[in-house]
């Protein structure tokens, strides 16, 4: 009897399906990752020898879709749902955890219709996404970071985020992360403050995005500025441990991390985000006193440079207790007691 663990399109959802990939994997077992041919799924599992196998199916977003796209897209969600019910058979699958996304529409709708089959979600944001909102109520439970009558409350970030956390007690590097596929408007305030934080003595670490990342390397060199510019990094947390103070996007895993990471951050939501998912995201930790909340079309160099003057210790050591390190393990052993009921 085999687990599926399913979703993903992007790297906030497949962030915690790597963590429960991790922590079966160090249970010695081996489960299912079910994802979509598009997005970035094939990219975190393809060859991944954690799994006993990886399904990437054809499936694509419905939201925002209009007419034939909108139908299109449905008929390839039904499609692929036929086949999760020939893996679930065959690997007699009883569990199915679904971390959202697009991808994870087939395997959880054919888990719903399958006999005695559980469904377990993991809702990353503050706001539910649509596809979780529609099948939650089939749900055997539901995992939030933001929802007190969550049975886990703490979200499943890596073990890394924790082992490289320090407390700030200075201030000498700070770090742009605009997420896995980067933030167009935080490379380029970076670039815009960069001058005045070299003025400053500080050195800065920059997470740019594939698509980026020439540019901003290019610029840096321009200025004579010497900074860690990368486009993509499996090292992330090595990179937040060498920092004192970030400048982020407030997608849920990235904040959570930091969170682990113990590091001070001003959050800069992404203004499009589905219902403005990422402030309110970051305002649950703003109203803890944890963290800075500034608007993309509000961000300026000098409301950065007063923020850095702040008292970002007392957030640092606060931000210790924020979020505890066993989460994943917790969720993996209600779900593998449950299961055995």
């Amino acid at each position: 009897m085999r687990v599926v663990i399913t979703g993903g399109g992007t790297g906030g959802h497949l962030k915690v399906a790597d963590a429960l990939i991790e922590e079966y994997s160090r249970r010695g077992i081996k489960p299912i990752f079910i994802g979509s041919e598009n997005g970035q799924d094939k990219e975190w599992f393809e060859n991944d020898k954690r799994l006993k196998k990886a399904y990437f199916l054809e499936t694509r977003g419905v939201v925002n879709k209009k007419g034939f796209g909108k139908i299109t897209s449905l008929f390839n969600i039904f499609k692929a749902m036929n086949q999760c019910f020939d893996i679930f058979d065959k690997y007699e699958v009883k569990t199915v955890i679904s971390v959202g996304g697009f991808s994870a529409a087939p395997a959880t709708f054919a888990s719903i219709l399958s006999w005695g089959c559980k469904l377990y979600i993991h809702e990353q944001n503050s706001v539910m996404g649509r596809l979780n909102q529609l099948t939650s109520k089939f749900a055997t439970r539901v995992f939030s970071s933001f929802d007190d009558n969550s049975s886990i409350k703490d979200y499943p970030v890596s073990d890394e985020f924790f082992d490289n956390a320090r407390i700030r007690d200075g201030l000498k590097t700070i770090a742009f992360f605009g997420g896995s596929q980067g933030a167009h408007a935080i490379n380029n305030f970076a670039l815009e403050v960069a001058p005045k934080l070299k003025e400053l003595g500080l050195t800065i670490i920059h997470q740019t995005g594939k698509s980026d990342f020439k540019r901003v390397e290019s610029e840096y060199k321009k200025m004579g500025i010497e900074a860690d510019v990368f486009a993509f990094t499996r090292e992330l947390a090595v990179k937040m441990g060498e920092a004192d103070f970030a400048v982020s996007r407030s997608g849920a895993s990235t904040l959570w991390e930091l969170c682990a990471n113990s590091l001070p951050t001003l959050f800069i939501p992404y203004p499009y985000a589905a219902k403005d998912h990422q402030y309110t995201n970051a305002k649950f930790l703003e109203e803890k006193g944890l963290c800075y909340i500034c608007r993309e079309k509000d961000l300026t160099k000098e409301y950065l440079i007063e923020v850095l003057k702040k008292d970002n210790f007392q957030i640092s050591k606060k931000l210790v207790d924020s979020i505890q390190c066993d989460a994943v393990e917790s969720i993996v052993t209600l779900i593998s007691d449950e299961s055995k009921k």
